[in-house]
């Protein structure tokens, strides 16, 4: 008896609206795991069992099914770079069920549950630097298992059918990256399936999940102001008022001169981010200097970063920090006319450090992720 056929469901992208920030996963490739719960779906083919019954002499007077259960899966890849991902796993869809009842009086039962495993090829596309969508074609090897129960006139020849055999399994799906550790995934799959009794159908599962990598930066510690010293008043007894003497000629203080001045990122942002941190002493300083001396104009901020990453990236990253900077000063007051920001990414690299993407990867690679700001040339008036 032919039982079940899952037909053709519209498998529909969900969509998730986000903010990009300046963060995205600076290494690409290594090693993940993850899992994701969801609901699954099969249609019970109500006409085909009705129609196997009544050949049997059976008239069906009452059919019920449920199609849908709680599905999960298990899985763990490589990603070889932002655009490509090896992904294997374990999945359960869960179990679905029917009973039909009619004349001469009788019920059949039926239900089937389907787990097994999978190989995919994942393709990414990259939408912003934290979102991406990507989708998937595979195999699947799955264990089907099928009981039926009939009473009165119905008299089930074998209650129990197996099948394990290997099919085809798509998917697409989106992805949101909370940092280089951690993301979030939603997803819709396929997957095709030989049943018991004869039949190959399709059974969806629509899901959520997370993603867990190895190797992944932690989120930088949140920066703590210390304190300001409390001020404590102190009594002091008055002292013999001495006759002055000759005031001495004191040469006026020269004027403040700008300098080369280079910055480590890692004292302005926090690692793979182009936004700067609340406290800044070194670019106030910077900016005094310009305030206090109008004819120092051309100032060149240069940005640059380390080697994790891919160079495309980390030439925007190094514009963006460089920009950051520059609109810091002329919210310290300075003309934006007198500044110039610009990136140069990995080049010009201080340290040369080996090694695959890690804290002490990271460490070593410090002086290289840095911002530079001298001036270019300076006009002063003809005296």
């Amino acid at each position: 008896m032919k039982v079940i056929r899952a037909s053709a469901v519209t498998l529909g992208m969900v969509a998730l609206t986000v903010i990009a920030t300046p963060f995205a996963m600076a290494d690409d490739s290594g090693l993940y795991i993850g899992g994701n719960i969801g609901q699954s779906r099969a249609t019970i083919d109500e006409e085909r069992i009705i129609n196997s019954l009544a050949g049997e002499g059976f008239t069906t007077t009452g059919f019920e099914d449920d199609n849908r259960d709680l599905g999960f899966k298990l899985f763990g890849g490589y990603q070889f770079n932002k655009y490509l991902a090896l992904e294997g796993g374990y999945f359960d869809l869960g179990k679905f069920d029917f009973t039909a009842t009619g004349l001469p009086p009788g019920t059949l039962s039926g239900n089937i549950k389907v787990k097994g495993v999978n190989l995919d090829l994942v393709g990414i596309l990259p939408i912003t630097e934290k979102f991406s969508a990507f989708g998937r074609v595979g195999a699947n090897y799955a264990k089907v298992e099928d009981s039926f129960v009939g009473s009165g006139s119905l008299t089930v020849l074998n209650p129990n059918p197996t099948k394990r055999d290997t099919n085809y399994k798509l998917g697409l799906g989106l992805q949101y990256a909370f940092n280089d550790a951690l993301a979030m995934r939603v997803e819709a799959e396929r997957y095709r399936i030989d049943d018991a009794v004869g039949n190959d159908g399709d059974i969806d599962l629509i899901s959520a999940g997370l993603v867990f990598r190895f190797g992944g930066a932690p989120p930088a510690a949140p920066r703590v102001e210390e304190p300001a010293p409390e001020l404590v008043a102190k009594t002091v007894a008055p002292e013999p008022v001495p006759v002055p003497a000759p005031a001495p000629v004191v040469a006026p203080a020269p004027a403040p001169r700008f300098q080369k001045y280079t910055l480590s990122v890692t004292e302005l942002f926090a690692f793979d981010s182009a936004e700067l941190q609340k406290s800044q002493p070194k670019l106030d300083e910077i900016a005094n200097v310009l305030m206090s001396d109008s004819t120092i104009d051309d100032v060149l901020i240069v940005g640059y970063t380390d080697r994790i990453g891919s160079e495309t990236y980390n030439q925007k990253l190094s514009e963006r920090r460089a920009q950051a900077i520059k609109n810091y000063l002329v919210g310290r007051g300075v003309k934006a006319e007198r500044l110039k920001a610009i990136g140069k990414g990995e080049s010009s690299p201080i340290a040369d450090c080996t090694g695959k993407k890690n804290v002490a990867l990271i460490k070593c690679l410090a002086p290289n992720r840095r911002v530079e700001i001298e001036k270019i040339t300076a006009t002063r008036p003809a005296k």
